[in-house]
């Protein structure tokens, strides 16, 4: 039993409102409603994901603690996108823990660790090829921060990720350093 709920704020969020669901990325939130589940009512957020076509029910009450939280700030946006310029920074570790690594700070919703894994993990045309699992957590991360700007700047995407390949051109160029790591990129099959 639902029942759409006529007043469109609770905890700070309303309806309408794009939000960020740390383990989805940027949805809407396109009702607050109540449902019954195992002899409780609960009110639930209805969030949205257009692009994955997706709908997630967050209980209200929850919404803080499982980290959902409103679209980042422009100057947070500007922060995220000055890290982008900066220097990689990739631990001498095995893959398999850097790629757990890079796996938490995408799921954390947090968009400067989000924009660090974009940074650390982007490829220009004159390094070698990623492997697969490094290319999927870039491209998921790359997609958070892409649809995030979005919406924060209110363009189009291809503008977003226009934006983010002119920021990631700025930053120090690590042929040099890729051909010092010959072995460490090898330990991907570990």
């Amino acid at each position: 039993m639902t029942t759409p709920k006529k007043t469109a704020t609770r905890q700070g969020f309303k309806t309408g409102e794009a939000v960020v669901y740390p383990a989805h990325g940027v949805g809407r939130i396109t009702a607050i409603e109540e449902q019954e589940i195992a002899g409780f009512k609960l009110e639930l957020f209805v969030v949205s994901f257009e692009k994955d076509k997706m709908v997630l029910r967050v209980p209200t009450a929850k919404a803080a603690s499982v980290g959902m939280r409103k679209l980042a700030e422009p100057a947070e946006m500007q922060k995220a996108l000055d890290v982008l310029t900066g220097r990689a920074r990739i631990k001498r570790t095995m893959w398999s823990r850097r790629a757990q690594e890079y796996e938490a700070k995408i799921n954390s919703g947090d968009l400067i660790a989000v924009a660090e894994v974009v940074r650390d993990l982007h490829r220009s045309e004159a390094q070698p090829e990623q492997s697969y699992s490094e290319r999927q957590l870039y491209e998921a991360a790359l997609d958070r921060v892409t649809r995030e700007l979005t919406h924060v700047n209110k363009i189009t995407e291809t503008e977003a990720a226009k934006l983010i390949e002119a920021a990631l051109a700025k930053a120090p160029k690590r042929a040099k350093a890729a051909d010092s790591e010959g072995p460490d990129l090898q330990d991907e099959a570990a």
